[in-house]
Parts: structure tokens; sequence; C-alpha cells
């Protein structure tokens, strides 16, 4: 669930790690790490904070949000798909979602819809949801994103979760 300073506390004990610590920690392993797979799992680490708003500030601190928008732009597809995910555990926050459109993410989100990986589409197709607002419109309800966003809501019978998620999004943003 959802953490505040208290049971920060209660959790973390007398001799734990602080949380913004503890994920400098996890940044500075992510930027230490020769190997994928511990990258992997680093990110994906992250990525699970990132749905806390309790953290929010922290991530934004650390840099943490960019990390996630660099994971989008490897060519390894778990990086990309956890980079992802934590951009969509994050971008409900105003502050976070302001950092994510500034440091360029709106289109390295939109080429995670062409990802043959599902978590990754559908970890896109939830961060546009929530990134499109009147500011954004322009640069993510282009006609080939719209019409991607459409073959995904039309494909109920291939993938449910896409269809139901393309269509909430086609609802909410696009006029027909």
């Amino acid at each position: 669930m959802f953490t505040n300073e208290g049971r920060q506390i209660e959790r973390t004990g007398k001799y734990g790690t602080p949380r913004e610590q503890y994920l400098q920690e996890l940044v500075t392993q992510f930027q230490m790490a020769t190997d994928e797979e511990s990258k992997e799992r680093i990110v994906q680490h992250l990525a699970n904070f990132a749905y806390d708003p309790y953290n929010y500030t922290f991530l934004r601190k650390l840099n943490v949000l960019e990390l996630f928008l660099d994971c989008i732009t490897e060519p390894n597809e778990k990086l990309v798909e956890f980079g992802v995910g934590g951009i969509c555990n994050a971008c409900v926050d105003p502050l976070n979602a302001q950092v994510i459109m500034q440091s360029g993410g709106i289109p390295l989100i939109i080429t995670c819809l062409s990802s043959p990986v599902t978590n990754t589409v559908n970890y896109a197709l939830a961060s546009l949801y929530y990134l499109c607002n009147p500011t954004t419109r322009a640069k993510i309800l282009k006609a080939e994103v719209v019409e991607l966003i459409t073959k995904y809501a039309e494909a109920g019978a291939v993938s449910v979760s896409f269809s139901n998620l393309a269509q909430a999004f086609l609802d909410k943003h696009v006029d027909r």
C-alpha cells in the first residue's frame, strides 16, 4: 500500500536505511552494473517504487524518471519494459508528468506502442492516457498514433487488455 512518513519509520526500524538513501543506492548500483540482468532487476525494482506517491519527490531528486526514459532507448526489451513501467507508475503525478514531458518522454513512450512485449504496450498506453492534456495533445494525438491505438481498441479478440485500455484512451482523448 501507499506509504507515509510514520509508516516508513515503522517499516524501516531503528537501524534501517531511509528510503531516499535506499533509492540512491539502487541508482548507483544501476550506474555501476556491467551486466544486463543486474540492470533489469534494478530498474524493475525502481519501477515498483514509482507507484507510491511517498517516493515521488525522491524519484525526481535522484533523476530516476530520466533513468526510466533512458531505459526506453535501450535495445534490451526488458529495460524498455521496466523503464516505461516506471514511467507509467509515476506519471499520474503532475510534477512527475512535467519532468517526463520536459525530458522528451512523449516520443519515447509513443515508440513503445510498437513493442513486441505486451506489458510494454500496456504501460505505454496507460502512460499516454495520463499524459494527454491540452498542452500535450498535439504531440500525442498524431494521426499515426491515433490509428495505432484504434487498432488496439479493435483487437479485443486478440488482447482484451490492449482493447480496453486503448478504448478508454480514445473515449477520453479523441473526438469522433
